[in-house]
């Protein structure tokens, strides 16, 4: 006879209400980045191999420098939902899954930020 109740039983194990917001959210970068890389990939092989003038000249034009963003912001939005999924489901120790998700998080989003400052100083020519 189990003296536990119903409460205790799923303690902890129930549904957090995120589940289809982040399969929808991970669906619609990962649709956004098919056409973003083919625009971002046209450039960047045109320029590649013409030298350092040619690659900040490509990424000086206002479209070229969007479309790099943009790849960087969604591909690394993508990545973290991607992993968050992956710690989720193979770490089940509740300490190093929270240091691994906030790790997860701080990781992509900072490399996010460094690249779209990167292009954004290529863009403005600073």
């Amino acid at each position: 006879m189990a003296y536990k109740t119903d409460y205790k039983a799923v303690a902890g194990l129930g549904s957090a209400k995120d589940g289809t917001g982040h399969f929808i959210s991970q669906r619609l970068t990962a649709i956004a980045l098919v056409p973003l890389a083919l625009c971002f990939l046209y450039p960047f092989m045109r320029a590649l191999g013409s030298g350092h003038e040619a690659v900040l000249e490509t990424y000086r034009h206002p479209f070229n420098a969007l479309i790099a963003v943009g790849f960087l912001i969604v591909g690394f939005r993508h990545l973290r939902l991607g992993l968050q999924v992956v710690i989720e489901d193979y770490i089940h120790a509740e300490r190093p899954r929270m240091i691994c998700m906030i790790l997860n998080a701080l990781t992509w989003r900072g490399l996010a930020i460094a690249g779209a400052f990167a292009v954004a100083k290529i863009a403005l020519g600073a």
